[in-house]
């Protein structure tokens, strides 16, 4: 799926605005709004704690861009997509990329980004007659000397099987970027057995957290994370303050423990 792509600002501008050479990162799978088991609607909540971390560009899994259903059981329910609700007035720049669409409704992932996303497309890596998977690839120009960065949101399916050729997917659009274009990649890989690095590394990818403290960091399910299911890799890049976000509010907003982690040019 491909939306409009947004307005950005002038070269003139950009050529005055000090660059830009350390930003944050936060991945979080939203499971559409939900505390764990579906239990409560807490989307507003959600988006005080996203805005209490102060992230640059914000990695998102499982959001929902329609609903006709919820709005008449929930009275707090958006009047507008999730991921822009989300977004409110922190990030200007937004992305979505639908992945499972049925009757009621649809959802996938989505990136808000305080950098002008200069374009962004959406890969299908479902496999057939299975879950609806996709990953969002959208390219950020950096304020100052317009240094791009690739940022790919994940989500990956349930069966290892299904998750090797998902990685296989994604390792073929890293080989056809350029060698020494900056990448992030971030989100749920649903990697409970570890295995994704065996495919990822040998295209440049390192994940933060097993480069800093040995394995990837535990954040599965939130309120007793133990399964290390979520990730963040770079290329050409390096990373600092890898940080899992288990503590409350974060606990009980989410089935997930969100990641952040600073990323420097």
């Amino acid at each position: 799926m491909s939306i409009s792509e947004p307005v950005g600002v002038t070269d003139e501008q950009q050529s005055i605005i000090t660059a830009v050479r350390r930003f944050t990162v936060l991945t979080v799978n939203t499971h559409k709004g939900f505390t764990a088991l579906n239990r409560r609607f807490i989307l507003p909540e959600l988006r005080e704690a996203v805005r209490s971390v102060s992230a640059d560009v914000v990695f998102l899994q499982e959001v929902h861009g329609t609903h006709e259903q919820h709005p008449q059981r929930y009275s707090n329910w958006p009047t507008m997509p999730q991921y822009e609700f989300l977004a409110d007035t922190l990030w200007p720049q937004f992305a979505y990329g639908r992945n499972a669409v049925y009757p009621a409704g649809d959802h996938g992932n989505a990136l808000l980004s305080k950098f002008q996303i200069i374009r962004h497309d959406n890969l299908d890596v479902s496999i057939s007659g299975h879950e609806n998977r996709g990953l969002l690839h959208c390219v950020l120009r950096l304020p100052g000397d317009g240094q791009e960065v690739h940022a790919i949101c994940v989500h990956l399916g349930l069966y290892e099987v299904h998750r090797t050729e998902q990685l296989k997917l994604l390792a073929r659009r890293l080989d056809d970027l350029p060698s020494d274009a900056p990448v992030i990649v971030a989100g749920d890989f649903n990697d409970w057995r570890q295995r994704a690095d065996a495919l990822l590394n040998p295209c440049g990818l390192r994940e933060v957290f097993a480069e800093h403290h040995g394995k990837p960091a535990r954040s599965f399910p939130a309120r007793w994370p133990v399964l290390r299911l979520d990730r963040i890799y770079v290329r050409n890049l390096q990373a600092s303050r890898a940080q899992v976000l288990a503590a409350r509010p974060w606990s009980h907003l989410s089935d997930h423990a969100p990641l952040s982690v600073e990323i420097e040019l």
